[in-house]
Parts: structure tokens; sequence; C-alpha cells
């Protein structure tokens, strides 16, 4: 395995998947906005910018990484590249990184929050494509939100990665919250307290 040279950035946007092969359950994805537009959606309006944490590898571990995300990722997801964009003082949100596998003389620092660079040009993101089978498209809401109630496997419950998700977007930023996460996790937890199903 070669050893790159400089450091990675890795863009994310949600977490572990949730299910089994035999009866997947439902992750997040990004698409562009022009193929959003040509769908038929129950919300309005998509939001001007997408929200993340951006992760850095330093150089040593890249190699290692990339095969391990790719081994993960590559059922259902792309690699991509997208400029990353710090958020402004305006937006109310003290943007941070995580290093991963971090150098010995920087361990005792894994854990701090450092100040983003001013500028990350290249940050690698994996998003599933409408040309992959595991692209699904729009769902009506309601049912969507019944399979992920159904859903689980080795990693835990469909229901946590929406909840965990929702509670990530809405800590980062008064304006990072989205309405099609949102209004998901309530007809879950409607559903959890015993709240009507589709017949």
């Amino acid at each position: 395995m070669a050893e790159e040279t400089e450091d990675l950035w890795l863009f994310g946007y949600g977490q572990d998947h949730r299910g089994t092969p035999e009866a997947p359950g439902r992750v997040v994805t990004l698409i562009d906005r022009q193929l959003w537009e040509t769908l038929t959606d129950q919300h309005a309006s998509a939001p001007p910018r997408v929200w993340g944490a951006a992760y850095r590898i330093p150089a040593p571990h890249v190699a290692e990484v990339k095969t391990y995300l790719d081994i993960r990722e590559m059922n259902g997801y792309s690699i991509q590249y997208t400029p990353f964009q710090t958020p402004t003082p305006e937006q109310d949100m003290s943007a941070t990184y995580q290093t991963v596998h971090p150098a010995p003389e920087t361990q005792s620092q894994h854990n701090t929050a450092n100040p983003i660079p001013a500028e990350i040009p290249r940050c690698l993101v994996y998003i599933g494509l409408p040309s992959n089978p595991q692209f699904l498209g729009p769902q009506d809401p309601q049912k969507l939100a019944e399979h992920i109630m159904r859903s689980r496997g080795p990693s835990g419950e469909n229901r946590d990665y929406l909840f965990q998700l929702e509670e990530a977007l809405d800590g980062l930023s008064k304006e990072s919250g989205d309405e099609h996460v949102t209004d998901l996790a309530r007809r879950c937890r409607v559903i959890e307290d015993g709240g009507p199903r589709h017949q």
C-alpha cells in the first residue's frame, strides 16, 4: 500500500448504515440541484448549502483510510470531490475539524477543536448517484418513516441513524437543519409513540 504525500480531507454528512442486505435501511445522500429540480418531492425547496464536518486524514494514513472507506461506501456511493467552505461569523457557528489518525506528536491534541483552515479546495465526499441501483429517489414520507422504523442491522436501529442525523444537523448552526430529515424524524417519533400507520 503506497503512502500518500498529502493529507486527505473528507466531507461527512451522515453516519453508519442501519440495515441488512435482505432488508436494507435508508440513509441519506447528496444530489445535484439540477437533478433535484426534476424530482417530485414533498418539500417545496432545497437548502442553498449542505452542512457537514470536514475530517483531516494525515498523509501517512490516507491509503489505509481510503481503502476502508471504499469498501464501506462503494455499495451505493461514488467518489466525488467538492470544495469545503468555512461558515461566516454571521452564521453563528464555531467551525471545527477533527484529525483522524493523528501523528504521535499531535496525539494530545486529538480531542481538541481546531479552527478550520480558511479554504479546503478539494474535499472527498461519497455520493449515491441516480445511476446506482441503491438510489431510490423520492418516496412517500409516511411509508418511508414506517420502513425506517422496521429496519435494523449489525450497526443498530435505522431510526437511531435518523435521530442522530437530525441532532447533528441541528447542532451545526441555526441554519443547518434539514426540513426533510426533521419531517421524517417527527413521523418516526409519532409511530414510536403508537401513532397512526398506513393500512
